[in-house]
């Protein structure tokens, strides 16, 4: 064999590996889409397997295309009730669609979550200690010795500390109840 025989061979050996090469990568890109694909398809909501209409919400939030939107979860409570939030709803499949009772009436799943969902997080906002702690510290301003400070509700005196008096204040015994006086001399 001679030089430019093997030169030629190891060339197109090479050309062999990296075609190979080439191929495993764009497999390996497609394996990474797929799982990727997968993770995101991952049930959040597990139904009931004889609740036909547990299996139905569970199909719509597990297909649902932007799971970032959907902050509040439906919770089941029995066959067809469900806690959204802080709202008890009813729940009822008609014609392949998941209706649900608000007031008199049905709503679609789609406009009941376009309507409540906001709602619902506003409650949550609302009710989150920290937030609203946080909030009262940042806006809270209390006026000592004619200057302004700021601090923290632990941190400001009571608002009755000024206007308390010892001396005005009567001792427990020299003060009467009103129920004392219902009862009338020697009761």
């Amino acid at each position: 064999m001679t030089m430019e025989e093997k030169v030629y061979k190891s060339n197109k050996i090479s050309l062999e590996l990296l075609k190979q090469l080439k191929d495993a990568e764009m497999e390996i890109s497609q394996l990474q889409q797929y799982i990727v694909d997968l993770k995101q398809r991952i049930a959040v909501y597990i139904p009931i397997k004889e609740d036909v209409v547990d299996k139905k919400l569970a199909e719509y939030i597990n297909n649902y295309p932007d799971r970032s939107k959907l902050k509040i979860m439906f919770m089941r409570e029995s066959e067809g009730v469900y806690q959204f939030g802080s709202k008890r709803v009813a729940v009822k499949v008609e014609k392949d669609n998941i209706k649900i009772r608000v007031g008199g009436g049905y709503l679609s799943i789609d406009e009941f979550l376009d309507q409540y969902t906001p709602q619902e997080l506003e409650k949550l906002e609302r009710k989150d200690p920290l937030k609203r702690f946080s909030e009262k510290v940042a806006v809270q301003k209390t006026i000592v010795n004619n200057g302004v400070r700021e601090g923290s509700p632990e941190e400001a005196p009571p608002h009755w500390a000024e206007e308390w008096d010892p001396q005005l204040e009567s001792r427990p015994s020299e003060q009467a109840s009103p129920c004392d006086a219902s009862l009338g001399p020697g009761q």
